[in-house]
């Protein structure tokens, strides 16, 4: 590049110096060979004296035609070019291309050039009145003769030197059609680009061509490698490949393309195994060695020495993915072990009068073409030249003598079925033509002649200058193909998805299956319409991957030293799951969820509860129902014999009183079962808390009345008076009132609520109801544990008393079971998970209820229904 630049400035000098002398300086094209010759000539101030003349060697071209504008074209014509010794004592021979046959499938392209610019000359509506002609150059797929080229092309600007008279204008570029590869294209606009020539590419697609700070005249009709290294990145991904090898030719278009796709590919989470570069004039060693290594690789590009190499033993099948520059080449066909390879190429066109165009090249015209002779010669295996006559490989070759038929050549330069660079090279050469339309003919009428005389501007670099800008807006269709380039010189990206499939003869055709729009939204640029046949004639979709695909379940855990495609899946770990294939990360499900089976989704966790349906909850509302229902029955048997002394003898209201709170604290346990509401939770613990105390009131009643008629039997004691029925009542009322308060304190200040407990069990939701305020459920409990101890340590005082049925035997029996069943509630309250919380406090509920029930009013239901001789006042006034 340093070498470039600086012929750059060499060559801007000769418009500069403007000394009493003209110099006109040569540029030898060998320079880039580490040669130069640079011849000066001293020529007089007289007008009469000027000549000019550019010194060095001259590339002839290999097409041209004379026009009133010059397109110049630059194709690789040639593969290679003569190596030539230096001795350094004579002037250099001019770089010539190597071997005899010209490349058939470039000659097409040059034709095609050709043919548009004919078809323009002969169209009226573009550029009426303006022939344009063109200057085709072979530049032997070489970057020094690229050089060369470029230079040749400045070379025949309009020159104004200060003599007064202009060198002349013959040959005079325009734009150039070129180069066809990437590498020597970047050669030649790096020369052209300050003079602001434009260049438009059919086939050079390196994505560094884009940089318009670095190529600001370069434009081309082909999607770069930008577009296709995402298209390449994007079908890898399509068909589930994550493990891959990538080979590349060693210059400036396969080490930027292999970038762009390495970029590409990573961010499609694609793993690329191996990356490795070889040329085409690097050691055999050397092409051997990438050879052994694609042998485990699944893509590769345009490479006919390395395919060569690769056909020399078998080597285990390999899916290809070919880049446009190679799976569109119908010569590289010939390699069976391709045949299923699938890639992008240039979308097929059909150019109409082409086909007959290139078949209709006759005899003369072929003797006069050096390059048109050698295809001749080659296609048909003569000579055209009596002198030329020889032998090669012991066969004759006659001499051509014209009734040839090229009609009958089965060649790439006479297929027209795949059109697709062909294309490119018939779209850029419209693409100028307008470009230089909109700068000469702008605001006239189309049936108009365009004036060829008018000058654009007074200098040649601004009216190559003008067409650069038009060419920046051109936008036209041709043949149903839209033409235009973005800001970056770029056409809109489309690609049809080939394929190479062997048909019954065993010829591999190059099959269009889809079709790849970038300008199409995310997901969608692919349209697949035909069957892919893949290696080995399969039709389903070959693997290729470090590791197989991770279910969801489980989730990647990359292997060490590895790349990111080699993992192991590991299931998720408990509560997280994992929904997707080939998950990186394991989601905790939410509280109230919990991971299926599989660990591929979040299910409800099941909501436990004591309901009805529960075998816990049908015993205890079915005891519940009993204790109810048993004390009814003791309540119908108490009020059939209330007249009797056994009734009256244990102050009958109380014993009614006791018997309506009993049932109510048996009934009162069914409001724990069931779903909790809020309204459940409130009178659950309220209902219980109150009746309790109700019951509890009545027992400690009588148990006060037991101690006072005690008293009331000793002489000059009148006690009864101040405890009797009415203190009886105001005893109960009062102590049940205080329990009322405190309840209602509770449930204005912190109520209880119903909720989800979600840390108990992990694996279900416990329905409960949360106290609310701690402290108001233990006073509520507190208060009761202190009335029934109370009443316990009366009832144990009173249980000798000397009576025939004395009753506070039954209350201290009975008090003795409530205590104990309440102190064993607490721990077995507090430790109980779930539900079992709810069972232990009915459960409490009901022994309690059971234990005051049977201890004091059982024996008295017995003395009454099976005892009756004992139910008389003179049997219940005798003293034990």
């Amino acid at each position: 590049m340093a070498v470039s630049v600086l012929l750059i400035g060499l060559v801007s000098a000769l418009c500069l110096f403007q000394l009493n002398s003209v110099f006109a300086l040569g540029v030898s094209l060998d320079s880039l060979n580490q040669r130069s010759s640079f011849t000066g000539a001293w020529a007089g101030t007289e007008a009469s004296s000027v000549k000019c003349k550019l010194q060095g060697s001259i590339h002839l071209p290999a097409f041209s035609m004379d026009g009133d504008f010059i397109i110049g074209g630059a194709f690789s014509l040639h593969s290679y070019t003569q190596t030539v010794s230096h001795d350094y004592t004579i002037m250099p021979e001019p770089v010539r291309c190597k071997g005899r046959s010209p490349t058939i499938l470039t000659l097409q392209l040059s034709h095609a050039m050709v043919f548009a610019i004919e078809e323009i000359n002969n169209n009226t509506e573009l550029l009426p009145g303006i022939r344009l002609g063109y200057q085709i150059y072979d530049s032997c797929a070489s970057v020094s003769m690229t050089v060369h080229l470029a230079f040749q092309f400045l070379n025949s600007l309009d020159l104004v030197f200060h003599t007064g008279k202009n060198c002349s204008q013959s040959g005079m570029v325009m734009a150039v059609v070129g180069e066809s590869g990437s590498t020597p294209s970047i050669s030649m606009s790096r020369i052209i680009s300050p003079f602001n020539i434009p260049q438009v590419s059919p086939s050079a697609t390196c994505a560094c061509l884009s940089d318009k700070q670095q190529y600001p005249s370069f434009f081309r009709t082909i999607p770069s490698d930008q577009f296709q290294a995402g298209a390449l990145a994007k079908l890898v991904k399509q068909f589930g490949w994550t493990w891959i090898g990538a080979v590349r030719s060693d210059t400036d278009y396969g080490n930027n393309g292999m970038a762009s796709f390495l970029e590409a590919a990573k961010k499609e989470g694609i793993c690329v195994e191996y990356s490795v570069s070889f040329y085409r004039t690097h050691p055999h060693s050397r092409i051997q060695k990438v050879a052994d290594v694609i042998r485990s690789l699944k893509k590769s590009s345009n490479k006919l020495i390395l395919l060569a190499e690769l056909s020399r033993e078998p080597f285990p099948p390999r899916q290809w993915i070919g880049s446009e520059s190679w799976v569109t080449n119908p010569g590289l066909r010939k390699y069976s072990f391709l045949a299923g390879t699938i890639g992008f190429g240039i979308q097929k066109s059909v150019i109409p009068g082409f086909r007959n165009f290139l078949l209709n090249l006759s005899f003369a015209q072929v003797a006069v073409s050096p390059l048109l002779t050698e295809f001749w010669e080659d296609s048909f295996n003569c000579t055209i030249k009596e002198s030329e006559k020889h032998f090669s490989f012991f066969v004759f070759l006659g001499l051509c003598n014209g009734t040839e038929d090229i009609k009958t050549l089965q060649t790439p330069y006479t297929d027209t079925s795949q059109l697709r660079i062909s294309n490119m090279v018939y779209k850029a050469v419209y693409a100028i033509a307008h470009a230089i339309h909109n700068a000469l003919c702008q605001g006239r009428n189309v049936t108009a002649q365009c004036d060829k005389l008018t000058k654009l501007q007074s200098k040649q670099v601004s009216k190559n200058e003008s067409i650069l800008t038009e060419l920046k807006k051109v936008n036209f269709s041709r043949n149903g193909y839209d033409v235009s380039f973005d800001t970056n010189g770029d056409p809109v990206a489309i690609y049809e998805l080939v394929n190479w499939q062997k048909t019954m003869a065993g010829i591999t055709d190059i099959v269009t299956v889809g079709l790849y729009d970038a300008s199409l939204p995310e997901g969608q640029e692919f349209q697949i319409n035909k069957n892919i046949i893949w290696m080995e004639g399969s039709t389903k979709v070959p693997v290729s991957v470090c590791s197989g695909s991770c279910p969801p379940g489980t989730r990647k855990v990359l292997q060490k030293g590895k790349p990111i495609c080699c993992y192991d899946c590991t299931a998720c770990p408990e509560g997280e799951i994992s929904n997707t294939t080939d998950s990186a990360d394991c989601l905790p499900c939410h509280m109230e969820f919990q991971p299926n089976a599989k660990r591929d989704t979040c299910i409800p966790k099941p909501i436990e509860f004591l309901s009805f349906q529960d075998i816990l909850g049908i015993i205890l509302a079915t005891f519940s129902v009993l204790g109810a229902c048993l004390t009814i029955i003791t309540t119908a048997i108490f009020l059939r014999h209330r007249t009797s002394p056994i009734v009256r003898a244990n102050n009958s209201e109380l014993s009614f009183l006791l018997l309506i709170s009993l049932t109510l604290c048996f009934l009162c346990s069914i409001t724990f079962i069931g779903a909790p509401s809020e309204w459940s939770c409130m009178l659950r613990h309220t209902a219980f808390g109150i009746t309790f105390v109700l019951c509890i009131s009545c027992v400690l009643g009588k148990t006060i009345v037991v101690l006072m008629a005690f008293k009331a039997r000793l002489p000059g004691s009148n006690v009864m008076k101040w405890f009797g029925p009415p203190q009886q009542r105001m005893t109960v009322m009062s102590f049940t009132f205080i329990q009322v308060l405190i309840c209602t304190i509770w449930l204005v200040l912190s109520p209880p609520f119903p909720i989800k407990n979600l840390t108990a069990y992990k694996e279900k939701i416990i329905l409960e109801c949360a106290l609310g305020s701690a402290v108001g459920f233990w006073a509520v409990l507190g208060y009761i544990g202190l009335l029934a101890s109370f009443c316990f340590v009366l009832a144990f005082l009173a249980r000798k008393l000397p009576d025939n049925f004395n009753e506070a035997k039954l209350i201290t029996f009975s008090m003795l079971i409530f205590c104990a069943v309440w102190i064993t509630f607490i721990p077995a309250y507090v430790s109980s998970p779930g539900k079992f919380t709810v069972v232990v406090e009915i459960f409490a509920i009901l022994a309690s209820s059971f234990g005051l029930i049977m201890c004091i009013f059982a024996p008295k239901c017995f003395i009454i229904l099976f005892k009756p001789e004992k139910n008389t006042k003179k049997y219940l006034m005798c003293k034990n």
